[in-house]
């Protein structure tokens, strides 16, 4: 009898311990909860232009075990298998949802880490589903469109450590109740439209590894000077008031300091900044911040990136610069910098020089084109001479800008195997032929207001990258060119106005279906416009959606009387002829070509077109077309 005994009492532990037991599944109340935030989601989808990305969710099924799920983590160690972890950011790419679908997500109480953030939500954070959250570590809300203000229910989540509600267009004042976050640790608040309130003392002291708030109209606390283990300390895009506390020199061990473009920062720049040994970043440009006339510097730190655009700087560019041999981000602009560009700058490892709106003048060195610069600024100058050949030499250089300054002579010709993709050197008296030697990645030539002479170069149809050509008040001649179709199909701005271009428009212009403004005005065009016009089916365009490029063009035209903004719609004021100044022809346009151009139909409007080739300066006497949007 002690056998039988004895065996089962061995099968027993052997099957306890030794076969793996069946895993239990998650609860099924979270489990539903999550299928009901999928089906807001992907309902959201078929109702609006939204798009997601799915193939993180398919594996989101009813009957099967959410901790197997993708972008969900549980507590594998508890026999309830509770769901703590949900990783949601980014799902949706395209568009916009609707803030109540995470409400069912907000009920899963278990939860330590949410993770929403880039998913385009708008409209108010839910504000009565966080009391149910009462184990919750990390929270981040951030880059959505997020409105209203913080709800109060969120700050009775005292165990929360990590805050990010950045980059929303969070309102109205921090409440007093932040106080009762006592372990936060991070916060970030930075982007938002908050108008005021009040940091703790508390709350900045336990923030010991960062604090980024923007928007806000309150002084940067005297108490964050006790965060002495600080590295870096980031309050860009403020309302800040006040100056710069002393207490921040007590921060040694800080190595970024960001605090560009606040409204209401001023003062002067306190000295004692460059003797923060540990110092590597300091951005201090775009406020009210004055550079102290009087004050020596020697600094004691080694620079990367220094930024103090539009901080009252005058007479020559610093010398103490030339010591910063570890500088490769150099932003002074916006200030009152004489004198000339010091070949020393081109000496140090720069990687960015923006020099753009001082009083500058005398010649570029050519020691410019011996540097590893990738973005190089000298626009609105007195800079003269000609532009260095050597220029064209260096390898990694990416934007270059040398517009509104006084600089003659030949543009220098750029390889092909050039990794230059913006070039501004438009309002200067260079003068030869049209530069067109640029490198195969370029996608933005801006080189209006020059003296540029010859015909339209063929060679532009090699950079399939280009996006925007204006090339307008120049002296460029010769026949409308006949190779317009095999321009890039990327280009979006197409700019010939003031010039003296002759003959036709060809009917393959209509190709560049992806072009936005076209402007061939005050050239001695001739002939009929090109019937399939109507093809030009890019600048059928809301005006939210027109790209940074067009936008930017736009907003340099200043003689568009005809054009009118008014709500979202097209008034035609008897459309039968239109002519541009020195097109010496008059042409015909049929209401339906009209129509067809515009996207339009007779009594309605779907979108927004940049048609300017004929329709700019019309005489008093001759009609007009008025575009309202």
């Amino acid at each position: 009898m002690q056998k039988p005994i004895f065996l089962s009492c061995f099968l027993f532990f052997f099957f306890v311990y030794f076969i793996p037991r069946q895993s239990f599944s998650c609860p099924q109340d979270h489990r539903e909860f999550l299928l009901e935030f999928k089906k807001l989601l992907t309902h959201n989808i078929k109702n609006h232009s939204t798009q997601i990305a799915l193939g993180e969710l398919k594996t989101w099924r009813p009957n099967s075990d959410c901790c197997k799920w993708k972008l969900v983590r549980c507590n594998t160690r508890s026999p309830s298998k509770e769901v703590t972890d949900l990783n949601l950011n980014g799902l949706v790419l395209f568009g916009s949802v609707s803030s109540t679908l995470l409400r069912p997500v907000l009920r899963v109480s278990s939860l330590m880490r949410l993770d929403v953030s880039s998913n385009f939500i708008q409209g108010e954070i839910p504000g009565d589903g966080f009391g149910n959250l009462t184990r919750l570590i990390s929270l981040d809300m951030g880059r959505n469109s997020f409105n209203g203000t913080i709800p109060p229910d969120l700050f009775s989540i005292k165990t929360l450590q990590h805050l990010d509600l950045s980059m929303n267009a969070i309102g109205g004042t921090l409440s007093g109740d932040i106080k009762e976050l006592k372990n936060l640790e991070e916060l970030f608040l930075d982007e938002n439209l908050i108008i005021g309130g009040e940091i703790p003392p508390e709350i900045v002291n336990k923030a010991r590894n960062n604090i980024q708030m923007n928007f806000m109209s309150f002084k940067i606390p005297y108490g964050i000077g006790s965060l002495v283990n600080l590295s870096t300390l980031s309050m860009s895009r403020n309302n800040f008031s006040g100056g710069i506390p002393s207490s921040i020199q007590n921060l040694t061990n800080l190595e970024t300091l960001e605090l560009e473009n606040n409204s209401g920062l001023s003062g002067e720049i306190p000295t004692w900044l460059f003797h923060l040994q540990k110092l590597r970043k300091l951005r201090l440009g775009g406020n009210k911040l004055q550079w102290n006339k009087n004050g020596s510097i020697f600094p004691q730190s080694k620079l990367t990136h220094l930024s103090l655009s539009s901080c009252g700087l005058e007479g020559k560019i610093p010398d103490w610069l030339k010591n910063q041999t570890d500088l490769y981000f150099l932003d002074l602009s916006l200030n009152r910098l004489e004198g000339s560009f010091p070949k020393w700058l081109a000496d140090l490892k720069m990687e960015n020089i923006i020099l753009s709106d001082n009083r500058l003048s005398g010649r570029i060195p050519n020691t410019v084109g011996e540097t590893s610069l990738m973005i190089l600024k000298l626009s609105e100058n007195n800079f003269s001479g000609s532009v260095p050949k050597s220029i064209a030499n260096i390898y990694r250089l990416l934007w270059l800008d040398l517009s509104k300054n006084k600089l003659s002579g030949e543009f220098p010709r750029f390889s092909q195997h050039s990794l230059l993709a913006l070039l501004d050197i438009s309002s200067n008296e260079l003068s030869g032929d049209v530069p067109a030697s640029f490198g195969l990645n370029t996608v933005s030539l801006t080189m209006s207001k020059n003296n540029f002479s010859g015909e339209f170069p063929e060679e532009f149809t090699k950079l399939s990258f280009l996006k925007h050509l204006d090339l307008h008040d120049n002296k460029i001649s010769g026949m409308f060119p006949s190779f317009i179709s095999r321009l890039s199909q990327s280009l979006e701005v197409l700019s010939l106005r003031n010039n003296f271009l002759k003959g036709s428009i060809t009917e393959d212009i209509s190709t560049l279906t992806s072009l936005k403004v076209l402007d061939l005005s005050e050239n001695s065009l001739d002939g009929t416009l090109p019937s399939n016009l109507g093809n030009l089916t890019g600048m059928v365009e809301s005006p939210t959606s027109s790209s940074s490029i067009v936008s930017s063009f736009i907003s340099e035209i200043t003689d568009l009387s005809e054009i009118e903004s008014q709500d979202l719609e097209v008034n035609w004021k008897r459309v039968k002829q239109v002519i541009s100044n020195r097109n010496f022809y008059l042409y015909t346009c049929p209401v339906r070509l009209v129509a067809a151009v515009f996207g339009v139909g007779i009594g309605g409007c779907v979108g927004v077109v940049w048609l300017l080739f004929v329709l700019l300066t019309p005489t008093p006497t001759l009609p007009q077309i008025v575009v309202r949007f």
